[in-house]
């Protein structure tokens, strides 16, 4: 069994949690206690005290890209937990802009804490079953869209390659189940890539009206034999629009806990 629950998402389902514009998910198995992402700050870590989860007894975490509401509560989750590496890519701690105007990186200190673990541009085995898949893997198929993000390098505002962006592959009961914080390098590159029997997390679709554009999107993702459990960056109007042609897609808001295997949405 797997066991996932929504530590911070930009809605709430529970009213004994808060909600923002952010993401943190614990991942719980047989084996192992994950955090993937810390949303923007110390809300994932109030949130995860009041549904129970105990962060101190997570034994590794992993920052699925270089953004402030994905990995804001970095250091809150380093103070909270004395022994868990963290997971993150070596592109993760460059100066992460929206535009030239406003800053949505990381804190660059932390890059030399010493239980931060530089992920590279290839594959990265973490235990039996666990993977972390480079964002570089994924492109090509559909052009990736800056959506006016950059990314500083050598002084220059450089249109942004999302190569910080990183997935985590878990594999249990005969199911492959891909965590990605907002598939910026293309949900659809994404799963042209991998094709998963579940993916959770964001498509970044917030920015797409409904309309023809989202409806061809919906009917590629369809056709996988994939459930679907996305949040975030997706936005709940684009979920409603896309629902009625993705059986098989679900929203995962703050609070929920998704029990994987055994049909358990409570």
């Amino acid at each position: 069994m797997i066991k996932i629950v929504c530590l911070a998402e930009n809605t709430a389902a529970d009213p004994s949690v808060g909600a923002e514009h952010g993401l943190s998910l614990y991942i719980e198995t047989s084996r192992h206690r994950i955090l993937f992402d810390m949303g923007q700050g110390d809300l994932f870590a109030r949130n995860a005290a009041a549904l129970g989860v105990d962060l101190s007894g997570v034994d590794l975490a992993v920052l699925s890209h270089g953004h402030y509401d994905h990995g804001g509560g970095l250091s809150v989750f380093l103070d909270l937990n004395a022994d868990a590496p963290v997971f993150v890519s070596r592109h993760a701690f460059e100066a992460h802009w929206h535009g030239p105007q406003k800053y949505i990186g990381l804190d660059p200190a932390l890059a030399a804490h010493p239980r931060i673990c530089l992920t590279g541009d290839t594959e990265t085995a973490l235990s039996d079953g666990l993977t972390l898949c480079p964002g570089i893997s994924c492109g090509g198929a559909v052009p990736i869209d800056p959506a006016g993000l950059t990314v500083l390098r050598d002084g220059v505002h450089c249109p942004e390659d999302f190569i910080h962006e990183q997935y985590l592959m878990l594999e249990d009961g005969g199911q492959r189940v891909l965590f990605s914080g907002c598939s910026h390098r293309g949900i659809l590159n994404i799963m042209h890539r991998f094709a998963p029997d579940v993916l959770i997390g964001g498509f970044h679709f917030s920015g797409i009206a409904p309309g023809a554009i989202l409806s061809a999107h919906a009917a590629a993702l369809a056709c996988y034999n994939t459930d679907y459990y996305t949040c975030h960056c997706t936005g709940y109007a684009q979920y409603t629009y896309m629902k009625s042609v993705m059986p098989r897609l679900h929203y995962l808001a703050g609070g929920q806990t998704v029990l994987l295997n055994q049909e358990i949405f409570a």
